[in-house]
């Protein structure tokens, strides 16, 4: 077989090869750089100081998020519902609060209502169940990127506080708009081991998709997914919708919550 012969580059093939290795240079600089500035930020970030257990550039980030969800939010305007086929169980996550025996037959959901006129009484799930029914189809949205459409049955928080005249400085029913002041600023919820507890906004709380459920894709909670009686607020991160309710805490101090005090946003609006 003949040898090849090797021929000299053209000036185009050279002028071209000359532009590639310029690009490669250039690219490399400006990717290195690049990743020296974001391993800059990062460790800035991290040594910077904290407020409520994150970086305060992120802290002041979080804090812009709830104002800006604050303001588009609205209680007349529900997350979207879907057509019942389209319900399936969602997964399990998050079992802080379930660590003790369910005992159905002794539980009670205890309202505490401190200010003004101050009342202390416990309700059965019979007596949630006596407020009207609920079903409402909605999305259940995990901060860690997952969703899953459910079916759920319960009642309105806000037709609970409306029945037993709490949420308000003057004891009587919660009316968001001919009475906005009389409205106590937050509720504040827990687990019967208080192991695990939320803080809602009272304008979230009295959102018509904010339900007390009892029910899932038409059975009764199991044990994992908070028997005997759950929240579900479509508005809000599942973080939020904390199981196995033990307390109802309505009061003008924010409450407590348990993923704000490890550096999460604490309004969660969506």
């Amino acid at each position: 077989m003949a040898d090849k012969i090797q021929t000299a580059p053209s000036a185009e093939d050279q002028d071209l090869a000359r532009q590639v290795s310029r690009l490669t240079r250039r690219s490399f600089a400006v990717g290195g750089a690049a990743s020296l500035v974001g391993l800059g930020v990062w460790g800035w970030l991290g040594y910077s100081r904290e407020i409520d257990k994150a970086s305060w550039p992120l802290r002041r980030m979080l804090e812009a998020n709830e104002k800006l969800a604050r303001a588009c939010f609205s209680g007349t305007r529900p997350a979207p519902e879907f057509d019942v086929a389209y319900a399936s169980e969602p997964r399990v996550n998050g079992r802080w609060g379930l660590g003790q025996k369910l005992n159905a037959a002794a539980w009670r959901l205890k309202i505490e209502n401190p200010e003004s006129r101050p009342v202390s009484f416990s309700l059965t799930l019979d007596d949630i169940q006596a407020l009207p029914r609920v079903d409402s189809i909605t999305e259940l949205k995990c901060v860690e990127g997952w969703s899953t459409i459910v079916h759920w049955t319960g009642a309105r928080l806000s037709d609970l506080m409306a029945k037993f005249r709490v949420g308000t400085r003057s004891g009587q029913a919660p009316d968001s708009r001919n009475s906005p002041g009389d409205l106590l600023r937050y509720v504040g919820l827990a687990t019967p081991d208080k192991e695990y507890f939320v803080g809602l906004d009272m304008p979230s709380a009295l959102h018509s998709q904010t339900l007390l459920c009892y029910a899932m894709n038409g059975e009764p909670l199991t044990a994992e997914h908070g028997a005997p009686l759950r929240l579900v607020i479509p508005v809000k991160y599942g973080f939020k919708s904390i199981k196995r309710l033990g307390t109802l805490r309505f009061s003008d101090d924010r409450p407590a919550d348990y993923w704000a005090e490890m550096g999460y946003d604490w309004y969660a609006g969506m």
